[in-house]
């Protein structure tokens, strides 16, 4: 830890403990990324670290989601998680024309988390660092309007920035249809602008070319250039994190 972050890094502490919460069970790397996050401000991470904690212990009181808590979502066997990238980030797909807007909404949030923690969890040998980052895929091939889901997306988005803060390392966006562009312009409007400089529409062969070079065919599936198989993400055994 470069030695200009420790005052940051001990300023927060003793924010958080003013809010009445204790960083102890976390290490310099999980709380340097809600101080980058907020551009080392230490009290609006502090902040932002406190509603995480609130979230979490809501949202998901026994520290993970289950597969029994998600049988809807993970029916449609829509997302997918591959190996590590060429950089050591793990990919996860998402075919949205397998997807149709929730009716149970909150069941979706919990599948969200799900698959977030799981995709981290994948590329951790034996203990947490705290800044372990994640690529994502959204492949847009062969949607139709029952497929849209706006509100869907911009909870995923809205969760990585409010709550998994600094784990997108990048998100490539591919076969975009054209009726989709609108859409997305409206979602775009959620997203934080730090967020939206890690989103990459792949829209010709150079990008695409890019885009596999970027991931590496030995974790990119055959259907998008690489030489991997596609592994529903509930196929895929995650080792249990230590700690």
């Amino acid at each position: 830890m470069e030695k200009s972050h420790e005052l940051e890094l001990t300023q927060m502490r003793k924010s958080v403990e003013k809010l009445g919460f204790s960083t102890e069970k976390y290490g310099d790397p999980t709380l340097m990324r809600f101080l980058i996050a907020r551009s080392m401000d230490t009290d609006k991470a502090s902040k932002m670290f406190v509603q995480w904690l609130k979230w979490r212990s809501s949202l998901v009181p026994n520290g993970c989601v289950v597969e029994s808590e998600v049988p809807d979502q993970l029916e449609a066997r829509k997302i997918f998680l591959q190996g590590l990238s060429k950089t050591g980030y793990p990919v996860m797909i998402v075919q949205a024309c397998k997807h149709y807007p929730p009716k149970d909404h909150l069941q979706f949030k919990k599948f969200v988390v799900y698959l977030l923690d799981k995709t981290i969890a994948s590329a951790i040998k034996g203990r947490e660092i705290g800044n372990e980052k994640l690529i994502g895929v959204l492949d847009f091939q062969n949607i139709t309007y029952r497929n849209v889901d706006a509100r869907g997306l911009i909870t995923g988005f809205q969760f990585l920035q409010a709550y998994f803060p600094e784990r997108l390392a990048k998100c490539y966006i591919v076969h975009m249809p054209r009726f989709f562009v609108s859409v997305w312009r409206m979602v775009s409007r959620f997203i934080e602008k730090s967020t939206l400089e890690k989103i990459v529409i792949v829209t010709n062969d150079d990008e695409k070319k890019i885009f596999i070079e970027d991931i590496g065919e030995e974790a990119l599936p055959v259907e998008y250039g690489g030489k991997a198989i596609l592994r529903a993400i509930q196929d895929v055994q995650v080792p249990t994190l230590e700690g």
